[in-house]
């Protein structure tokens, strides 16, 4: 058996990096581990400990592991019962041993240099940055690109803009210093025994956001897998989920102005309505914009003049799909791409405009947070 402390000692003996703690929660992961593995083991930052948890898997996702793990002294397989995704990354998170924790999906891939960038973009800064996140492709089952996430960043204390943009985008984007993670009390778990699990990332991603700065690496470095067994394909849970975990981190700041908390809930409400629409829930659906309509009517006029009342009918009888849609990059998510610039975000005035105030709402909550901060 290998003595992973052991290794981990001597590997802290022959190093000055910090060491950073991978966390990869796994439930019936067996198609995709190796992969997801393979991605972590091939980073150009080497001061890593990989810690799988297996969730409860009844397949061969903690042999695949315990096979892997014999040429690769890093990695280090923890079993439980199935609780869910953020109990799995709490395990990880709590038997880790670095300073830094980066969480993996075990059906994702980073590029070689995913954590190698965040760990230099941290190291620059003050604690009080307590994160860093990176940019995003959708791929497939077979390591294609689809197409680009969003472009859209942000950094520094961004609590109100992240409420309404999401930045960060999903769990395998983020670098974060371990013991803010143990102080903001992990991830919550009370989602999926409530059965509205999805949305735990945006969960403690929030919870950073309202007290501590978060860096971003506005490169693409993370390759966020979309298929059918996903839990982001569970569009009707994963509508209820968001809509609850804004609604939890509006009441936990009371401080937020009127303003901030109306474009917030509108914001949730969309993305709740077309994740209620490719759930293929009229009836929710409909139920959704109604408060939409009052709070943003343009939006409505907006997909009557995209789509026709005969096209909006039948997408809220139907659902989406997104089977025969083309795609829009074939290319694999491997060694071969190199991380992409920022693109330019597609902004329109009026999201401008509501940026702009939101960003200000962000400048004066932080000024009543740490009176005198830089950022620095």
């Amino acid at each position: 058996m290998v003595d992973v402390a052991r290794d981990l000692q001597c590997f802290r003996i022959h190093s000055d990096q910090p060491l950073v703690s991978v966390v990869i929660p796994a439930f019936n992961a067996s198609a995709y581990i190796e992969r997801t593995l393979r991605s972590a083991t091939r980073q150009t930052y080497a001061a890593l400990e990989i810690i799988v948890v297996n969730d409860g898997s009844t397949d061969d996702t903690a042999k695949l592991v315990d096979q892997i793990a014999t040429s690769d002294p890093r990695i280090r397989l923890l079993s439980t019962p199935n609780c869910g995704v953020a109990a799995a990354r709490n395990t990880g998170i709590e038997a880790s041993s670095g300073g830094l924790v980066a969480f993996l999906d075990a059906d994702d891939l980073w590029h070689p240099t995913k954590i190698e960038k965040q760990v230099n973009a941290l190291n620059r800064l003050s604690s009080h940055w307590a994160a860093v996140y990176t940019l995003h492709y959708i791929i497939n089952e077979d390591d294609e690109i689809i197409r680009p996430g969003s472009s859209d960043v942000a950094r520094g204390y961004i609590y109100a803009r992240h409420l309404n943009v999401k930045y960060i985008g999903n769990g395998s984007a983020l670098l974060v210093r371990r013991n803010v993670a143990l102080a903001i009390g992990g991830f919550d778990s009370s989602y999926a025994a409530a059965g509205i699990g999805g949305c735990e990332d945006l969960d403690f991603e929030l919870k950073l956001a309202a007290c501590y700065f978060i860096e971003v690496v506005p490169e693409r470095l993370v390759g966020y897998r979309k298929h059918p067994g996903s839990m982001s394909s569970d569009h009707l849970r994963m509508g209820k989920s968001a809509l609850e975990v804004v609604r939890r981190s509006v009441a936990a700041n009371p401080q937020l102005p009127q303003y901030a908390v109306g474009s917030a809930i509108d914001a949730t409400q969309k993305y709740a309505f077309w994740e209620l629409r490719q759930a293929r829930r009229t009836y929710l659906s409909l139920l959704m914009l109604r408060p939409i309509l009052r709070s943003d009517p343009y939006f409505v006029v907006r997909l009557v003049l995209q789509k026709g009342l005969r096209g909006i009918q039948r997408c809220l009888r139907l659902g989406a799909t997104t089977a025969n849609k083309p795609r829009m990059m074939r290319s694999k998510f491997d060694d071969q791409i190199a991380p992409s610039c920022l693109e330019c975000p597609k902004e329109t005035p009026r999201l401008r405009r509501r940026l702009m105030r939101l960003a200000a709402v962000d400048a004066k909550l932080n000024s009543a947070l740490s009176p005198g901060a830089n950022g620095t």
